[in-house]
């Protein structure tokens, strides 16, 4: 069953063409992520297709009577309405079927009404929506309803957008960047909440995990000419991969017959027969083929980057809280040459205030932070681009000087790294108020990297960035040297690009975790499996407790000690590998190998002892 039909239509804005042209449809049970570059217009066909704005030419027609639910990118709430408010005044059929049946209460001598709104309710199940809208809000960590909009964070203010977009149960549900703001946790939830729900989506997200476990199709607009692919996003990237591959060879097979046409047409007498007519028109076609060229600029980055020294950063017994809220209690830490640390956890569990503090704009209130010499910082933070009116993007750059220092001393010009960086020269002399929002970030990411920054901290540097671009960064930062600390809810992000992990419980517990994402996740997972193994254990043995015996288990101070072992264990393997490459590294004297060889052999020790305690305790633990 066809929901909404989009017929030619076409969005320019001044002499900026964004598309023309476009037609596709969304079927009932189609869950379609829509991807494409930024400055395209994925948002403006977002608007055009629910109704907030409208094409320069064709149309949208959607089926009589469908309920549709939007969510922008910046939703629009009334600042003196509460959270609860808002989800009660909403334009939602359930709640007007609730207003209905409220009514009919006032009026028993009406029973005809009162049994129609009686059955509306139980059709809709509309008994429980106060108790269902709570768990929605709950999930989504909006806990005080009193709470007013003008308070909140744009965070909060996307969330509670996207609560009302769920509860409206709407049968196509268009939704643009709607893990932006979420939390891991969030963003787990929504992906089992759309995994169980039969509603029609459509979607805009940069968030790869998500488009593969909730999308069954995928639309890419591609050089202004939509492809789509029955699959998800794994499969979106094999069958675009084979069009791509087709589509070069065959441009090459055009530009040989052009070469063969061109002389043809060289050799031909002024006069011309009807034959020779229809060739030289075909001729006209194959040049068309001949010189097609696909628009996908790499960023190559090879910027010059001091090398880091023996001393980079040493976090030595820091703490920090707010008001009675503790966020850091002498936490310890000493980031080695070439480390690539992920931070995850729950909002408000103090990530970016870890951040702040290492690049020393939070001072922390106990312990210090100590920066070796030769680390230069490059802090992208969630704050974006600073825009000054009138100001334009070449103007942007050129305040870090008209030449860029590259590797072998060599440079390039302000033009040409802008270039590298996915705007054509054209789009150099644009506004910086004029650029989308992933354009604005691109340009961000830009005059971060191009100050040669050799320790990277990047807290949500994902979030509005097409694929492609995702794609460019992070081959960017698989070969950056330096160190790099990153916080982002981009699973596929993380597990590309980072070697373990900062685990932000809250309550000033931060474990380190080795290994990426996609491990941490299937450990969680294992325990939660043990927990219910033994809960089950526990359970069937209440009835058969005298027949078993004492197993030995761990005390509550060696249950510490083990789970102190386990991420000692880890860093000591870590620094050990380091060591080791530095022997085939380093150019050492014969003085300085032996020295190294003596801390190497001390640091094996150490993770000997402290493997084999392990390993006692985990004995005992299994009783």
């Amino acid at each position: 069953m066809n929901y909404l039909s989009v017929e030619n239509i076409s969005k320019s804005f001044g002499e900026r063409v964004l598309f023309k042209n476009l037609s596709f449809g969304i079927n009932e049970g189609q869950k379609i992520g829509f991807v494409a570059k930024n400055g395209t217009g994925k948002t403006s066909i977002l608007n055009i297709i629910s109704g907030d704005d409208m094409p320069d030419t064709g149309k949208v027609v959607s089926r009589k009577d469908i309920k549709i639910s939007f969510l922008s990118q910046e939703p629009i709430l009334d600042p003196n309405c509460t959270i609860e408010e808002i989800i009660q005044t909403s334009d939602n059929f359930i709640i007007k079927i609730i207003a209905d049946y409220e009514h009919a209460l006032l009026n028993p001598e009406d029973s005809d009404a009162y049994q129609k709104a009686f059955d509306a309710m139980e059709a809709n199940q509309a008994w429980d929506f106060e108790t269902v809208y709570k768990q929605v809000l709950s999930k989504l960590k909006l806990v005080d309803l009193d709470q007013k909009v003008a308070t909140m964070s744009g965070g909060q203010k996307k969330r509670l957008a996207l609560a009302n977009a769920l509860l409206a149960q709407p049968q196509l549900l268009i939704l643009d960047e709607p893990t932006n703001h979420l939390d891991l946790e969030m963003i787990e939830w929504l992906e089992e909440f759309f995994a169980k729900s039969n509603i029609t989506l459509f979607m805009v997200t940069h968030d790869r995990f998500f488009l593969e476990r909730v999308c069954n199709e995928i639309v890419e607009l591609d050089e202004g000419v939509l492809h789509g692919y029955k699959g998800n996003y794994s499969y979106y990237l094999e069958k675009r991969d084979a069009r791509i591959e087709n589509f070069a060879s065959e441009t090459t097979k055009a530009k040989q017959l052009y070469k063969k046409e061109l002389d043809w047409m060289r050799r031909q007498p002024k006069a011309r027969t009807t034959k020779s007519k229809s060739r030289i028109d075909d001729f006209q076609d194959i040049k068309s083929r001949a010189h097609q060229r696909r628009n996908d600029h790499e960023v190559q980055l090879e910027l010059n980057m001091e090398r880091l020294g023996t001393k980079i950063v040493e976090l030595h017994s820091i703490s920090k809280s707010f008001d009675e809220k503790k966020i850091l209690d002498k936490f310890e830490y000493n980031f080695q040459k070439g480390e690539r640390i992920g931070i995850i956890g729950k909002n408000g569990t103090g990530k970016s205030t870890f951040l702040n503090m290492i690049t020393g704009s939070i001072v922390p209130e106990a312990g210090k932070v100590v920066i070796g010499d030769t680390v230069k910082f490059g802090y992208y933070t969630q704050q974006g681009i600073h825009i000054k009116e009138g100001q334009k993007v070449i103007e942007v750059i050129r305040e870090f000087g008209d030449f860029i220092p590259l590797k072998k001393g060599r440079q390039i010009s302000a033009q040409q790294l802008l270039e590298r960086f996915l705007f054509d020269r054209k789009k150099q002399y644009d506004f910086v108020e004029k650029l989308s929002g992933g354009e604005r970030k691109r340009l961000y990411l830009c005059t971060i990297l191009i100050q040669n920054p050799n320790f990277l901290i990047l807290d949500e540097p994902t979030n509005d960035l097409d694929i492609v671009t995702l794609n460019v960064l992070e081959n960017f930062l698989l070969d950056f040297p330096g160190c790099l600390l990153v916080v982002s809810h981009d699973r596929y992000f993380m597990d590309k690009i980072v070697d373990h992990l900062f685990i932000f419980r809250g309550n000033t517990v931060i474990e380190d975790f080795p290994g990426n994402y996609s491990d941490f996740r299937a450990y969680e997972d294992s325990k939660v499996t043990e927990k219910k193994v033994v809960l089950e254990e526990n359970t069937s043995s209440k009835n058969n407790w005298k027949t078993q015996d004492n197993k030995s288990k761990l005390s509550y101070k060696e249950q510490k000690e083990h789970s102190k072992l386990e991420s000692e264990v880890a860093k000591l393997e870590r620094e050990k590998e380091s060591l080791e490459l530095k022997f085939t590294t380093e150019n050492w004297d014969t003085n300085e190998i032996g020295k190294q060889s003596l801390i190497l052999q001390e640091l094996i020790q150490k993770l000997e002892r402290k493997t084999e305690r392990w390993f006692e305790l985990s004995d005992k633990m299994e009783g």
